[in-house]
């Protein structure tokens, strides 16, 4: 996949006056990284500080959504956030699925992890890499939340749900901005007084002492050796979007109670993954 270079300091003052339209959604990114960050090795805790801008403050999740914002000024980079499929098979295949609207291969959510993950392999040799690993370290963090949307590996008629019109209770909305935002939203002020850090914090505790503990090393784990294994994710993402996200929706209908109840474990389950997986990535990047 190609590298594409531009500079990243003077992209950063452009994204502080901008805000985060993309992906899970600003909160949905923050929380995947401060699981990661939490779960990281010392080896990899040390290259995340190395790597992150000082602006950042070593505070990864302060950054999971910079990806998004620059894709206004890095056009390339718009098809690497998703990896939609036809629709209605409901499974993932890379030579299939894994291009942009060109047909240029590998140039999905899927390819760009593992380009990005290939650039960061460089790390200890950093003084010879042609990379920007700054750069690298933010868009492998920012794809790995995308890639467990389950709606960034939707359907391809419907752009993943952007074009499926529905209300949110009394909101209208798109069906992929619920599953981006809306549903996180909903539950951080329903169950946890609009707080962020106390949603993350209920997730980490299910990783590591309640129903999923025992998960997790599957979670973490990739056949063959591979340092990532973004295709699997891709696989179950779809999966979840024809079980949960697209099922029994209409467009123009209202999505409420029933809807945000069903489906709200789906995408705490979807964000503990993407955290614990990043960080397993990351330990193997930089272990």
């Amino acid at each position: 996949m190609e590298c594409y270079k531009f500079q990243l300091v003077a992209i950063v003052s452009l994204v502080l006056l901008l805000p985060s339209t993309h992906g899970w959604g600003k909160e949905g990114h923050a929380i995947v990284c401060k699981i990661a960050q939490s779960r990281l090795s010392d080896a990899a805790a040390d290259a995340v500080k190395q790597l992150l801008p000082a602006y950042a403050q070593n505070d990864l999740s302060s950054v999971c959504s910079w990806a998004d914002s620059v894709r206004f000024y890095t056009r390339w980079s718009g098809p690497l956030h998703f990896a939609d499929s036809p629709d209605k098979l409901c499974n993932y295949d890379f030579d299939r699925d894994c291009k942009d609207q060109s047909g240029v291969k590998g140039r999905c959510v899927v390819g760009a992890i593992g380009n990005f993950t290939d650039q960061l392999l460089t790390y200890k040799t950093k003084s010879n890499s042609e990379y920007n690993l700054t750069q690298s370290l933010l868009y492998l963090s920012h794809f790995m939340g995308d890639v467990h949307q389950p709606l960034h590996v939707g359907f391809t008629s419907d752009k993943g749900g952007n074009t499926i019109e529905v209300r949110w209770f009394r909101k209208k909305e798109n069906l992929h901005h619920i599953w981006d935002v809306s549903i996180i939203e909903t539950a951080e002020e329903k169950y946890y007084n609009s707080n962020m850090d106390d949603f993350t914090a209920d997730l980490q505790k299910n990783i590591t002492k309640g129903s999923w503990a025992k998960e997790v090393k599957g979670w973490e784990t990739c056949d063959n050796n591979e340092v990532s294994c973004a295709n699997v994710y891709a696989s179950e993402g779809i999966k979840e979007a024809c079980e949960y996200a697209y099922k029994d929706v209409t467009d123009g209908e209202t999505l409420s109670d029933d809807y945000f109840e069903s489906r709200l474990p789906v995408v705490q389950l979807r964000l503990a993954q993407g955290g614990v997986r990043l960080a397993a990535t990351l330990n193997r990047i930089f272990g």
